[in-house]
């Protein structure tokens, strides 16, 4: 498994990263066996995944919770990544998050401690600044942000505080990063971790229809206002997205490669991308999207890639926020 070198740190995390949400079930995700999500864990790091992104967001800290239970005694072997949420920004529920994560994850530090989505009600610099601190402490060893647009990563770097990564919705079929957010984080340094990178399941094909997708997971702006889980106000593009979908699986096809591993593999050719964030709910799932590691890309695949899904991604425009028409991404 390749690495990559954060800025600003000594951590050098895997190309590919486990994100450990899904493992939780509930949500979006439905129910989800406890060994399952424990034998993914372990499935994960046997497979050369060194990097694991979590939050206590994800379970009220059950998330932060399992990772410690399944590579507790390879603390020294792994990379922690995670998040504290907006509404804890102010620099004392900053630190007391950054103790409950402590707690959570049964350690005395974390790798890589994020901001979770911006908070315009609160100075960055002075969140920036606790951050610091933590640092300092010995509490966290790097820090990044999360869901941050043109304005938040402007305030960033006039701080005079490093951040080390900036974690946004990036696939194949969401490319809205690509307009304002990721040139200004190559210039700036900042490289990009990707979630949602094989879309909830519609990249690796496991549905020819909208209407085969459910609710819970047709939340995006690909769909229609009308779902019931909806929060966008836009008609969707629910057409294209599959006919963009049956696009790729024709590359893939031709490729010999699966729409999973040819999606993961995409992100990491992406200049600015330091690794994908790619989950599992079980073993099974988890050897299946470590083998796009391995995938070699030609460079008429990409180009036919990049060409397959640029209407898509000219339809949903530059907001970089998946779910919302007022974008919290700032």
């Amino acid at each position: 498994m390749e690495t990559y070198q954060l800025p600003h740190s000594d951590l050098e995390i895997s190309r590919l990263i486990f994100g450990c949400w899904a493992i939780v079930g509930g949500f979006n995700w439905g129910p989800q066996d406890e060994r399952d999500s424990l034998a993914a864990i372990k499935t994960a790091f046997d497979q050369g995944i060194t990097t694991f992104d979590t939050a206590e967001a994800y379970g009220a800290g059950a998330s932060e919770n399992l990772l410690a239970r399944a590579l507790g005694e390879k603390r020294k072997e792994i990379i922690i990544a995670s998040k504290a949420g907006p509404a804890d920004f102010e620099p004392e529920n900053l630190r007391k998050a950054c103790e409950r994560g402590l707690k959570n994850l049964k350690t005395d530090y974390i790798d890589l401690y994020q901001l979770h989505w911006p908070n315009p009600e609160i100075p960055l610099a002075d969140t920036l600044g606790a951050l610091q601190e933590l640092r300092d402490a010995g509490k966290i060893r790097a820090y990044g942000v999360s869901n941050f647009g043109n304005q938040s990563l402007d305030t960033c770097k006039e701080s005079g505080f490093n951040i080390s990564s900036n974690q946004m919705a990036y696939n194949l079929l969401f490319r809205a990063i690509e307009y304002s957010i990721l040139p200004q984080c190559i210039a700036d340094e900042v490289p990009i971790l990707c979630y949602s990178p094989i879309m909830q399941g519609l990249l690796t094909g496991k549905f020819t229809s909208e209407m085969e997708v459910p609710d819970d997971r047709a939340r995006t702006r690909h769909f229609t206002k009308e779902r019931s889980q909806s929060r966008h106000q836009e008609d969707g593009c629910e057409a294209l997205t599959f006919q963009t979908i049956a696009k790729i699986k024709e590359l893939s096809k031709e490729a010999e490669v699966s729409m999973g591993n040819i999606s993961l593999a995409w992100l990491l050719y992406q200049q600015g991308v330091a690794a994908a964030i790619v989950g599992g709910r079980n073993a099974a799932q988890v050897r299946k999207n470590a083998a796009s590691a391995q995938v070699t890309l030609r460079p008429a695949l990409i180009n036919a890639l990049d060409e397959a899904t640029r209407p898509l991604k000219e339809a949903l425009g530059p907001n970089a926020d998946l779910w919302q028409t007022d974008s919290r991404v700032i």
